[in-house]
């Protein structure tokens, strides 16, 4: 079970590798990390131990639920999940530093009261809906750039990049074309320079479609599956519960 873990990583990473050469970008610009939903807390540690300490759950009840186990390896913790208003003061309890899923701005303004009470800050991702999908979350393309300036203004929230969820699409043009659409907002929200807004992140990709998100500029590939084993849901369930 441990060698399949880290085997896995290894093929991941010499896929990563392989597209970073072929598309002529330097491998440490893109950081691998695992998606640990439903992934319990023994699996992990095999990835932690093995120096893989990037990794991001969906729900804030399973970040609770491995907290204390894995506090013993140093990692670094992201949350990739939707994320609703009630659960943000429990969200922070867990040293998660830093959240890809921010997409509207009641939950940005929330998030900065509940930061300003606890003094801290924390870098965030704005989450854009690049599939144009009813069932998926994240900021319609076309009001990306405003929420940006409009999260910006939060000076709790250190905006590190945009994140997005491709196409479930073997068709791999389509899925193209939603990794294309996000490296554009990021190079119009670059040419505007805004204060307190850096891009130099592009979460976007997973084991299906890593060599198609390198190819449009990812720098985090997000991959769970394809490392820790099937789970008992298909990805939609994890990914977006459909909204309610």
């Amino acid at each position: 079970m441990n060698e399949d873990i880290l085997r896995n990583i290894t093929i991941i990473q010499e896929r990563i590798n392989k597209a970073c050469k072929e598309n002529g970008r330097n491998p440490d610009e893109v950081k691998l990390l695992l998606a640990t939903k439903t992934v319990p807390a023994e699996r992990i540690k095999i990835a932690l131990k093995a120096g893989h300490t990037l990794i991001a759950e969906n729900k804030v009840q399973e970040l609770k639920e491995k907290y204390e186990a894995l506090q013993e390896i140093p990692h670094t913790n992201h949350f990739i999940g939707h994320l609703q208003t009630n659960k943000i003061k429990d969200l922070l309890k867990y040293n998660v530093s830093c959240i890809q899923s921010l997409d509207r701005l009641d939950l940005a303004e929330k998030l900065h009261q509940r930061l300003q009470f606890e003094n801290k800050t924390m870098e965030v991702l704005i989450q854009v809906n690049t599939s144009f999908e009813e069932s998926k979350f994240g900021a319609n393309p076309d009001n990306a750039i405003e929420l940006v300036k409009q999260v910006a203004q939060l000076e709790t929230l250190k905006i590190k990049g945009l994140m997005t969820i491709g196409l479930f699409s073997a068709e791999t043009e389509k899925v193209r074309k939603c990794f294309r659409l996000l490296k554009d907002i990021q190079q119009q929200i670059i040419a505007l320079n805004i204060p307190n807004v850096e891009m130099q992140e592009l979460s976007m990709g997973m084991s299906s479609d890593l060599e198609t998100a390198i190819a449009e500029g990812a720098t985090i590939i997000r991959v769970g599956t394809a490392i820790f084993g099937q789970r008992i849901y298909p990805d939609s369930y994890y990914w977006n519960e459909h909204k309610d």
